[in-house]
C-alpha cells in the first residue's frame, strides 16, 4: 500500500496543511495526507452502491487511494477538501444563469455565495442584461448595465473567500454583440476593480468574419434583438487586443465553436464557462474534474524513457470510475444543479505534467515531435476514457439525458457521461503532485508561487537539478544565476542540448502555445486551459496572432499573459537562496490560481 507522504514534496505538504487537511476548532491540523486520501477514497467509493448494492466498496476504495497517494491522479480541490466531510460538495465549477431582472440577479448572487463557500468556482454570462443607460419601464429608473452587476458579484466573493478553502473565483462573460461590449472590455483597466473575476468576450463566428473583412458589426439589444448601433468590428477587436496586451484580460471564448460541440443541444445553448474557461456548461450545470500526471506514466527501457500506455490505460479507467462516482455522491447545493448534473453526468478527465513528460522523453516543448506527442497522448486518453464510460453505461445505464443528445444515433456509443475529457489548469493539484501545470511549458527553472493567504513557495525544477548533477555542471552559483533569470538559454555553463530541452514559457515563440493547445483540443470533449505566456517586450501584434491563430485552429478559447503586466501575479521569477531559503529578489507574476 502506497504511503502518501513518501510521494509528497515539502511544498506539497505545506499546501495540504494550509488548504486540504482537516482542522479542529482551533485551526490545528488533525489529519495526515494518508488519512485525507483515505477519507476521499472511501467517500467516493460509496458511489458504487447506487447501482450495485453488492459492490466491493473496500476494494475500489483501495484502488482509488493508491492512485491518489502516488499522485498519479488527483481530483479537483473541492473533492480533496470536502469528500467524507459534512460539507460534501465535490464539484470544481458551476455556471449559473442571470436573467434581466433584479429577482434573477439577486437569486443568482445568493446561489453563487452558497457555492463559493464550499470551494466551487462560478461562471456567469451577463449577456442577457439590458445595456447601461436604458430606461427601466417598471420603475422609470435607468439600467446600470452588466459591468455594475459584476461589481456586486465581485464584492460578494470578496466577503465569502475570507472563510473559504480556496480563493473565490468567477468568470464573467459578455457576448461581443452586446451594446456594452466596450465598457466590458475595459472594465479591468482599473486594477482595483473586479479582482475576483476573470473576464472573457464571447466572440461569434460572424464577428470573426467581420474582423477579417473589416466590415461593420451590429450591436444587438439582448431583450428586443434589435440593432442598437453599428460599429467597425475591428474597433472592438483592436480594443480587446490592447487590453489583453495591457493586463492579460479579457480572454476570448469562441462561443459558436463551443456550441458545435454541445453534447445536449436540446437542453439549450451554452453561454458561459467556469473561471478558467476550459469547462463550458449549461445553466446550473457543474462538472467534476481530475487530472493524470503524465510524468508518472513512463517506463524506462534500455536507458530511455517511453510512455507506459498499459499503465496509462489502467489509470484512465480507474479515474473515470472515480469521477462518475463523484457525480453520484456529491452534495448538490441547489435542486436545479442536482437535476441537470445527474441528467448529464459530465466529467472532465485531463492531464498535468505534460512538460515534464516531454523532458523525460527528450522532446523539446517547441518542436513538431512535441505536437505529435500531444495529439497521440490525448487521443489515447479520450478514446480510453470514452471506452470506460461505455463500460460504465453497460453496468449502470446511460446518462438520463442521452435521448436527443449527439450520441443518440445509430451506432452511437452508449455513454454514462455526456462529456469525459477536459484539460484543466491544475494550479494547486500539480503542486501537490510536484509536476508541471496542465499542458503548460515550464514557467521557469526557479520561481516563486503565491498561494492562499499570500504565502510564497519557492520552486526549483527537480528534473533540471537531477540532469545538472548527472551531467556534472550543477553548482549553487549556477542555480542562483538561473534563479535570477528563470531561463538557461545562452548560459555557457549549460550544454546546448540541455538548453534546447529545458525551454520555458517565456523562451518559446507565442505560436507554439496555440499549436499545443490546438493539438490537445482536437481530442478533448470540453475545453483546454492554456495561457500563452509572453515576454514583457511582446507587442499587440503578438496578441493578435495568438487570438487569430487560436480561432483558425479550432480552439474553444484563448488567454494571453504578458510577463510583468500586473502588479500581483501567482508565479514570479526570483533569486532564491538555496541554502538560506530566502528570496534575494522579489517580484510578482500572473493571474488566476486555477485550483482545479
Amino acid at each position: 500500500m502506497a504511503t502518501a507522504t513518501a510521494h509528497l514534496s515539502p511544498n506539497a505538504l505545506r499546501v495540504l496543511q494550509q488548504r486540504y487537511l482537516r482542522k479542529d476548532a482551533q485551526r490545528r491540523v488533525v489529519e495526515t495526507p494518508e488519512r485525507m486520501f483515505w477519507r476521499v477514497a472511501q467517500a467516493v467509493a460509496k458511489g458504487d452502491l447506487a447501482t450495485d448494492p453488492h459492490a466491493d466498496v473496500a476494494a475500489n476504495a483501495r484502488e482509488f487511494y493508491q492512485m491518489m497517494a502516488r499522485t498519479e491522479f488527483l481530483p479537483n480541490s473541492p473533492t480533496l477538501a470536502n469528500a467524507g466531510t459534512p460539507v460534501g460538495q465535490l464539484m470544481a465549477c458551476f455556471v449559473l444563469p442571470i436573467e434581466d431582472s433584479l429577482d434573477s440577479i439577486f437569486t443568482t448572487l445568493r446561489n453563487a455565495a452558497s457555492i463559493q463557500r464550499t470551494g466551487g468556482g462560478t461562471g456567469f454570462s451577463f449577456s442577457r442584461l439590458r445595456p447601461e443607460g436604458e430606461v427601466v419601464m417598471t420603475t422609470r429608473g435607468v439600467a446600470s448595465g452588466p459591468v455594475s452587476f459584476m461589481m456586486l458579484f465581485d464584492a460578494m466573493t470578496e466577503v465569502i473567500k475570507r472563510g473559504s478553502l480556496r480563493r473565490g473565483a468567477n468568470m464573467g462573460i459578455l457576448r461581443v454583440d452586446h451594446p456594452d461590449i466596450f465598457q466590458f472590455i475595459t472594465a479591468k483597466r482599473d486594477r482595483t476593480r473586479l479582482t475576483n473575476f476573470n473576464v472573457s468576450v464571447a466572440a461569434t463566428d460572424a464577428f470573426m468574419r467581420a474582423v477579417e473583412r473589416d466590415e461593420p458589426f451590429d450591436l444587438i439589444h439582448p431583450t428586443t434583438n434589435e440593432t442598437v448601433r453599428r460599429v467597425r468590428a475591428r474597433e472592438i477587436w483592436e480594443l480587446l487586443l490592447e487590453m489583453a496586451w495591457e493586463n492579460g484580460e479579457p480572454g476570448v471564448i469562441y462561443i459558436d465553436r463551443i456550441n458545435r460541440d454541445n453534447p445536449t443541444p436540446r437542453l439549450g445553448e451554452i453561454e458561459a464557462t467556469n473561471p478558467c474557461s476550459e469547462q463550458p456548461l449549461l445553466p446550473y450545470e457543474a462538472c467534476c474534474l481530475g487530472s493524470i500526471d503524465l510524468a508518472k506514466m513512463l517506463t524506462r527501457r534500455n536507458g530511455q524513457y517511453a510512455i507506459d500506455y498499459p499503465k496509462l490505460e489502467r489509470t484512465i479507467r480507474t479515474a473515470v470510475h472515480f469521477l462518475d462516482n463523484v457525480v453520484e455522491v456529491n452534495a448538490y447545493p441547489l435542486p436545479e444543479i442536482e437535476r441537470i448534473c445527474l441528467g448529464n453526468r459530465k466529467i472532465g478527465l485531463g492531464v498535468m505534467g505534460f512538460a515534464d513528460m516531454l523532458i523525460w522523453l527528450g522532446i523539446p516543448y517547441n518542436s513538431p515531435q512535441a505536437l505529435q506527442t500531444a495529439e497521440e497522448v490525448m487521443r489515447f486518453l479520450d478514446e480510453r476514457a470514452t471506452a470506460a464510460s461505455v463500460e460504465l453505461a453497460e453496468r449502470r445505464g446511460v446518462f438520463p439525458n442521452f435521448a436527443g443528445s449527439i450520441y443518440d444515433r445509430p451506432g452511437g456509443p452508449p455513454l454514462r457521461n455526456a462529456t469525459v475529457t477536459t484539460v484543466a489548469p491544475t494550479g494547486t493539484i500539480s503542486l501537490i503532485a510536484n509536476c508541471s501545470s496542465g499542458i503548460e511549458p515550464i514557467f521557469a527553472l526557479s520561481y516563486v508561487r503565491r498561494i492562499l493567504e499570500g504565502e510564497e513557495l519557492p520552486a526549483v525544477h527537480p528534473i533540471f537539478k537531477e540532469v545538472a548533477q548527472q551531467r556534472g555542471f550543477y553548482s549553487d552559483e549556477l542555480m542562483e544565476v538561473i534563479a535570477a533569470r528563470g531561463s538557461v538559454q545562452g548560459l555557457h555553463q549549460v550544454p546546448p542540448d540541455v538548453q534546447r530541452l529545458f525551454v520555458t514559457a517565456l523562451d518559446i515563440e507565442p505560436e507554439w502555445h496555440v499549436r499545443v493547445q490546438a493539438g490537445f483540443q482536437r481530442h478533448t470533449d470540453n475545453g483546454v486551459s492554456k495561457t500563452a505566456n509572453l515576454p514583457e517586450d511582446a507587442t499587440v501584434d503578438d496578441v493578435r496572432r495568438i487570438f487569430t491563430m487560436a480561432h483558425q485552429h479550432g480552439c474553444k478559447g484563448v488567454t494571453v499573459y504578458r510577463y510583468g503586466s500586473r502588479p500581483a501575479q501567482v508565479l514570479s521569477l526570483t533569486a532564491y537562496c538555496l541554502e538560506c531559503g530566502e528570496d534575494a529578489l522579489s517580484s510578482t507574476e500572473r493571474g488566476v490560481d486555477g485550483a482545479a
